[in-house]
């Protein structure tokens, strides 16, 4: 395996904890952004996991696609419909996503695994 992913998500947590305490408003604000992202009306969950797991790859940042494999495989995502939104981060993201989309699927796998 190439990353421990699930290693990852432990490492950041303290952190983003960290910038939490040092940035209360921000990062208030951010998590009620992510509440309002995240909340069901005409996607479910798992759909809006799978989307973010897309744009994680995209926009090739290690740590979104960890926190969203792991939320995207506790929604229920099935490896075809993970594959498949790989294919579309692929898609706009060209060659760089090509190796986020890999590393991504390796998060998966190792989410599985927990």
């Amino acid at each position: 395996m190439h990353k421990q992913w699930p290693q990852i998500a432990d490492e950041l947590n303290p952190l983003v904890a960290a910038l939490r305490t040092a940035q209360p408003d921000v990062m208030k604000g951010f998590s009620q952004m992510a509440q309002a992202a995240l909340k069901t009306n005409a996607l479910d969950t798992k759909t809006k996991e799978l989307v973010a797991l897309a744009i994680s790859v995209a926009v090739r940042c290690d740590a979104c696609i960890t926190f969203h494999a792991k939320a995207a495989v506790k929604a229920g995502a099935s490896d075809a419909e993970i594959a498949e939104c790989m294919g579309l981060a692929v898609y706009m993201g060209a060659g760089p996503s090509v190796m986020y989309a890999a590393q991504a699927m390796e998060a998966v796998a190792q989410w599985r695994e927990e």
